[in-house]
């Protein structure tokens, strides 16, 4: 009996494990909430056994909740900093660092009537009274408009303007609600299937803000889940570039792109 009882915790013991590998619990930066809806469907395409779990926020709070223990397999950030930042913390799996994204930054408006010619000529419109972005601290996308602001001269000048969310998709809806005449957000919500032709959009010139390299990292929890692992090879793959390049990010260059390694396999018994 005692034989029996403990193949069945051993039993109990392994399907638990396995509920486990196929299962992948993702945080990822708010910019990107749409587009995971069309890259989950598509890795589940290939794992149809497998269940991606997704939160969204603004990418140094993920790193905050990470740090305190929460028990996400993945993390997609932002930009290259937060991931690099838990890699020294050893809240991250080393060697996983794994940019897949490039995103852009533009200003959104709901009003018609708004002349989007330039963004300084926007940011300086007596009728734009409510200047919506991402708070610069904890969002790279607000970090992004502030840079671009103050190169442009006029950071100063929104300052009584200026309404925080705590990430870029926030920062969108208060510009969708009409709580903002206009706002910074990132390319990829305003052209995603949801927002697609709704209000229009002014692309921030490129040198007006450091690249917004996004990128992603196992963490230290989901080292050793090899449907995470698959999961973070899967966003450097041909169909996920497709997908990104859809919802207007740009590709990384191939040599920003770190090697993953391949996930651990169990000899045959």
């Amino acid at each position: 009996m005692l034989t029996f009882a403990r193949r069945f915790a051993f039993f109990l013991a392994t399907a638990a494990a396995l509920a486990a590998a196929d299962r992948v619990s993702v945080a990822a930066a708010a910019n990107l909430v749409y587009a995971l809806d069309a890259l989950n469907a598509a890795f589940r395409a290939t794992e149809p056994g497998t269940t991606v779990v997704v939160t969204t926020a603004a990418s140094g709070n993920l790193v905050a909740q990470i740090r305190n223990g929460a028990p996400y397999d993945v993390f997609l950030s932002a930009d290259l900093a937060y991931p690099r930042t838990l890699l020294t913390s050893g809240d991250a799996a080393a060697g996983t660092l794994t940019p897949f994204a490039v995103g852009r930054l533009v200003v959104w408006t709901m009003r018609p009537e708004l002349d989007l010619g330039s963004v300084g000529v926007l940011m300086r419109n007596t009728a734009v009274h409510k200047v919506a972005l991402a708070q610069p601290e904890t969002a790279p996308y607000g970090r992004a408009a502030r840079e671009a602001l103050r190169k442009l001269e006029v950071w100063s000048e929104v300052q009584g303007k200026i309404v925080i969310g705590d990430s870029v998709s926030q920062a969108a809806q208060f510009v969708q609600s009409g709580n903002a005449d206009c706002g910074f957000v990132a390319l990829s919500l305003v052209v995603s299937p949801e927002l697609t032709g709704k209000g229009r959009y002014l692309e921030v010139p490129l040198e007006l803000y450091s690249p917004i390299t996004e990128a992603a990292v196992l963490t230290t929890f989901g080292r050793e889940n090899a449907a995470a692992r698959r999961y973070l090879a899967f966003l450097v793959s041909p169909a996920a570039r497709e997908i990104f390049t859809r919802f207007g990010y740009g590709i990384p260059p191939a040599g920003a792109v770190a090697p993953v390694a391949p996930p651990a396999t169990s000899p045959a018994s």
